[in-house]
């Protein structure tokens, strides 16, 4: 049944093509929705014979037609086309540029050396505090410190991290 769908289909498919570009008006779609309709017209043949495959070739264009247009106009009254090309260079990129990039590597390295120069107990409270989301109890026990020492550690590191970026921003 499938070589008579596509012997039907490669006959029709100039008429086919030509019928759907009456209702789409535009030759690139017109040429995909004849595509889409043989896909359509095959997956429904999976299920059942179709008696007339002309005719139901041609609905199926139809309708897939239809429906291209039917979504269209749902587009053109959400979608607003009427920026100009100056408000177009205007929208933001959603990647940095390569100057933020640089200024972001520069930041981080400033960072981590003011981290390395603290102490190693502040370092480590500092690292499972902020990278591994323990709470100050959680890290006092583990550490063998109290929870308060914990939070003077934490304290200590940023403000020491802080005041390096601080530098770094202002040279």
């Amino acid at each position: 049944m499938a070589s008579g769908l596509t012997a039907a289909f490669l006959n029709n498919r100039r008429s086919l093509m030509w019928s759907l570009m009456r209702i789409v008006r535009d030759p690139q779609i017109a040429e995909d929705l004849t595509q889409e309709t043989y896909v359509r017209a095959s997956q429904a043949m999976v299920s059942g014979p179709v008696e007339h495959i002309e005719a139901f070739l041609y609905q199926t264009a139809r309708n897939l037609a239809l429906d291209h247009q039917r979504r269209n106009r749902m587009r053109k009254g959400v979608e607003h086309f009427d920026a100009t090309e100056a408000e177009m260079a205007n929208i933001a990129a959603d990647q940095p540029t390569q100057e933020a990039v640089v200024i972001h590597r520069e930041r981080l390295r400033a960072f981590e050396d003011a981290l390395s120069q603290l102490p190693a107990r502040a370092q480590q409270v500092w690292r499972l505090s902020r990278v591994e989301k323990w709470p100050y109890p959680k890290i006092a026990a583990h550490l063998g410190i109290s929870p308060n020492t914990v939070f003077n550690d934490v304290k200590l590191a940023l403000a020491h991290c802080q005041q390096a970026l601080d530098r770094l921003d202002r040279g």
